[in-house]
C-alpha cells in the first residue's frame, strides 16, 4: 500500500488545482480547508472553494462569513509564508453574473426577470454542480493565486459533479425545451400542438409548480439563451479540460464505512476511465487503537477486576475500539485489493469539530502523516 504524500503535492508548482471529491457527510470541506490553510503556510497563494451551506468553515477560518467571490484570511497570529483566500459558492449568484457578463445588458435583464430563469437558477437538477464548474473556471482564468482547492457539492453521487455540465447543457438543449418553446415561436397554434401532442398532463404538473405562465416564460426564457448557450457549452468544456490537465489532482474522501468506500471505488474508476488525474483515498475518521493491548486481553483483565468500576470500563471501551478499528482495516484492505494502485492517507476521528484554524491545522498535520 503506497501512501500519499500530501506536503509533495501541494509543494509542487506544477500542482494547480486539487478537487476533493467524496460522499456526502464524509469530511470533504474540513479536508479542503485543512489542506488550503497547509498549503498557504508551505508558500502557496492558495483559494479554497467551499460548497458547505454551514458557517462552520468560516468560522473555522476566523472570518464572520464567506461570500462568493474570494476573502483573504487574515487573522492575529496568522502570518503564512504564502496567502489564503476563501470562498463559499452562491449557486443562483455565480448563474446571474454568467448571464450578465456573456448575455449583454438588455438580455441579461429579461433572462434574469424570468420567472422559469428563477426556478433554474435555483432549483435545476446539476445547477449546483455545473456553478461549482463554472467558479472554478472563473478562479483559473484569473491567475491570481497558483493553487485552487475545490470542496464538491454535497451530491447523492459524487459523479454528479463530473456529469453535471454536460447534464445541464443537454437539458437546457433538450427536446422537452424546445417543445415548451413552441408556443412564442408559432403562436397559439404552437401551444395546441404541444399539448395535443400529448404533454398536456406535464405542462398543467409544471405549471402548478411554476405558476401558469410557464410555457411562456420557458419560450421567452429560451429564446434569450440562445445567444449565449454556445459560451455556455465552451466554458464547461474548458472546465472539462481544466480538470484532465496535469496540473489538476483529485482526491477522494471517504470514511471507513462500506457505503462511503463503495462510492469512493464507483469514482476512482470512473477517473480512471475518464483519465483524469487521482492522487489518492483519504480515509477520513479512523479509529486507530492506541494502546498495544488486544481486544481479548483487555476483556480477560476486565472480567478479572472487582470494585474498580471506571478501569474495567476503560478495558472494556479499548475493546471495542480495537474491534472497531480491525473492522475499518478490513475494509480498507479490501478497497486497497480492489484499487492496489491508489495511495492511501488515514485521518483519525477527532473528539470534537473543528472551530479554528489549529484545528485545521492539526488535520493537516494529520494529513501529511
Amino acid at each position: 500500500m503506497t501512501t500519499i504524500d500530501i506536503d509533495a503535492l501541494l509543494d509542487d508548482p506544477e500542482s494547480r488545482v486539487i478537487v476533493c471529491c467524496g460522499s456526502g457527510g464524509v469530511g470533504k470541506t474540513t479536508t479542503a480547508a485543512a489542506l488550503a490553510l497547509r498549503a498557504a503556510e508551505r508558500g502557496r497563494q492558495t483559494v479554497v472553494l467551499t460548497i458547505d451551506p454551514a458557517r462552520r468553515l468560516a468560522q473555522a477560518l476566523g472570518l464572520r462569513e464567506l461570500g462568493n467571490h474570494p476573502r483573504q484570511v487574515q487573522v492575529e497570529g496568522f502570518e503564512p509564508k504564502g496567502e489564503l483566500w476563501a470562498m463559499m459558492l452562491d449557486m443562483r449568484r455565480t448563474f446571474d453574473d454568467m448571464v450578465r457578463v456573456h448575455a449583454g445588458p438588455e438580455r441579461a435583464e429579461q433572462l434574469l426577470q424570468n420567472p422559469f430563469y428563477q426556478t433554474i437558477s435555483t432549483s435545476f437538477s446539476g445547477t449546483q454542480e455545473y456553478m461549482a464548474m463554472e467558479k472554478l473556471g472563473q478562479l483559473a482564468a484569473t491567475g491570481e493565486w497558483d493553487l485552487i482547492i475545490v470542496d464538491t457539492p454535497p451530491s447523492r453521487s459524487a459523479l454528479d459533479f463530473l456529469d453535471a455540465p454536460t447534464r445541464l447543457s443537454s437539458a437546457l438543449d433538450g427536446r422537452m425545451i424546445r417543445l415548451l418553446t413552441a408556443p412564442a415561436k408559432a403562436g397559439g397554434w404552437g401551444l395546441r400542438k404541444v399539448v395535443n401532442a400529448g404533454f398536456s398532463m406535464f405542462a398543467k404538473a409544471v405549471s402548478t409548480i411554476i405558476g401558469g405562465q410557464l410555457l411562456t416564460d420557458a419560450s421567452a426564457f429560451m429564446q434569450a439563451f440562445d445567444s449565449m448557450f454556445g459560451g455556455f457549452r465552451e466554458r464547461a468544456r474548458k472546465t472539462a479540460e481544466l480538470l484532465r490537465s496535469s496540473g489538476t489532482s483529485f482526491l477522494v474522501v471517504a470514511a471507513p464505512e462500506p457505503d462511503a468506500l463503495r462510492e469512493a471505488s464507483y469514482f476512482v474508476e470512473r477517473l480512471s476511465a475518464e483519465s483524469m488525474p487521482l492522487a489518492g483515498l483519504i480515509a477520513n475518521r479512523t479509529h486507530p487503537v492506541l494502546a498495544p493491548l488486544s481486544g481479548a486481553e483487555a476483556l480477560a483483565a476486565a472480567e478479572t477486576l472487582q470494585n474498580a468500576p471506571l478501569a474495567e470500563a476503560v478495558l472494556r471501551l479499548h475493546a471495542d475500539r480495537v474491534s472497531l478499528a480491525a473492522r475499518e482495516e478490513r475494509l480498507l484492505a479490501r478497497f486497497t485489493r480492489a484499487h492496489p494502485e491508489v495511495a492511501l492517507a488515514k485521518v483519525p476521528a477527532l473528539a470534537g469539530d473543528v472551530h479554528d484554524l489549529d484545528g485545521l491545522r492539526n488535520i493537516g498535520v494529520k494529513l501529511a502523516g
